[in-house]
């Protein structure tokens, strides 16, 4: 099996450290040292081919930014056209460039000064390589052992989906909109971000650029301009095919093979796995592998849902996914209301966020006194919250109290009384 030479270069280190072989140790650390350089130089090169110099992205870019921390993507053509593919000149493996995005960050510096130590000024949310960014600014420093004597800067990596390969760089813009003279150049690092979340997904620099630096030959009426790169690169040496459980699960289910339950709903028969549906639900398990009389029946009649909804919901359990717009025989709002409350009954919580998110996306005047009703009834916190903020607004309140839909808010007293409280306040 292949092995990077720099984990091989690792592992025998450890291995050296275990049996107390320090003259090996001190090699296989040197070893692996040189190896991590000679990739890092290689992909680093790849970004400076593929980009070129970021100062000729966007030195020429005059217009004033907004003081708000709001980065202003400048793509570049080579930058586009290096996303397709790029090699490393190490041997047995190929990098591949996923995506890349340039912008500028504007901090008010003479505002965010009086942060404390550790206090940082966010940049928007900026997208690269199918992944969520973000430039943390610390004014007066990260850590406390710098004495707030230098700025810091550092990349976060926002996505909670997995950990990611990136290159980042930075450097600040002098009051010629061209890079600072009084800045030693670009900075730039290869690192692997973690999720969103853990110790490891904020990268960068605690001693990025003195502070009497900065606001003795930098600052340019109180605000600092940082140019920010980022490059997100695959280097794996064997490409993984994404997972197709879903496809296989739903053929499962659509192929009925080893069914070994059938559910009858108004004279519709909907075969299952009495296995699959335990694994998702709570309701399910109990009902199917416990003391009810129903986990010794091939056949069980099901009342209070009907089939379009049973189906919906067997589907979802199956896949984790509801059928796409066009293959939904209704998306109205009553049926979305049936499967949240068929997804309450059978303790799925996530369908149950999913069908929250849909009715949200469907209130206006004429429909949130019917959602509303249905939150509370499901217990949605989270839209029950939305809609009553929605409900209490000024113009909405005076239309939907008029509404048929009203009618199921009155059944809810204490809702009633804190729409009233919170419209007269």
């Amino acid at each position: 099996m292949y092995a990077p030479p720099v984990l091989e270069a690792r592992k025998e280190q450890f291995c050296a450290q275990g049996f107390r072989c320090e003259g090996r140790r001190h090699r296989c650390s040197r070893r692996a040292a040189a190896e991590q350089r000679r990739r890092a130089h290689g992909v680093r090169r790849t970004f400076r081919d593929g980009c070129g110099e970021l100062a000729g992205a966007v030195g020429s870019a005059s217009a004033p930014f907004a003081t708000t921390s709001r980065p202003t993507a400048v793509t570049t053509g080579s930058c586009r056209a290096m996303s397709k593919q790029a090699k490393m000149s190490e041997p047995n493996a190929r990098t591949t460039i996923l995506g890349s995005s340039v912008f500028q960050f504007r901090v008010d510096y003479e505002q965010s000064k009086q942060l404390p130590i550790g206090k940082a000024v966010h940049s928007d949310i900026v997208s690269a390589g199918g992944h969520l960014w973000r430039i943390d600014f610390y004014p007066r420093g990260e850590t406390d052992e710098d004495n707030g004597e230098y700025t810091s800067i550092f990349l976060s990596h926002m996505s909670k989906s997995c950990s990611v390969n990136a290159i980042f760089e930075a450097f600040v813009m002098g009051r010629d909109y061209k890079p600072s003279k009084s800045f030693n150049g670009a900075k730039r690092m290869l690192e692997t971000f973690g999720i969103k979340g853990d110790n490891f997904n904020s990268v960068g620099w605690t001693q990025f650029v003195k502070i009497t630096t900065l606001e003795e030959k930098i600052l340019t009426e109180g605000h600092v301009t940082f140019v920010c790169a980022i490059m997100v690169i695959d280097d794996s040496p064997i490409p993984v095919p994404p997972s197709d459980i879903v496809t296989h699960l739903g053929r499962l289910l659509d192929q009925t093979d080893g069914t070994d339950v059938s559910f009858i709903i108004d004279d519709e028969t909907f075969p299952a796995h009495r296995a699959v549906l335990a694994a998702r639900s709570p309701v399910f398990k109990a009902e199917l592998f416990g003391s009810m009389a129903e986990s010794t029946m091939s056949s069980i009649t099901l009342h209070g849902i009907t089939p379009a909804t049973f189906k919906t919901m067997l589907r979802f359990i199956y896949t984790d996914e509801l059928p796409a717009e066009d293959e939904h025989q209704d998306s109205s709002t009553e049926m979305i209301q049936n499967l949240l409350a068929a997804a309450d009954l059978y303790a799925l919580d996530r369908l149950k966020f999913i069908c929250a998110r849909k009715l949200w996306d469907k209130v206006s005047v004429y429909t949130v006194a019917t959602i509303l009703a249905c939150a509370e009834t499901y217990n949605c916190q989270e839209l029950k919250k939305k809609c009553m903020d929605f409900f209490v607004q000024e113009e909405n309140f005076k239309e939907a109290i008029f509404t048929d839909g009203y009618a199921s808010v009155l059944k809810f007293p204490l809702i009633v009384a804190e729409l009233k409280r919170r419209f007269r306040t």
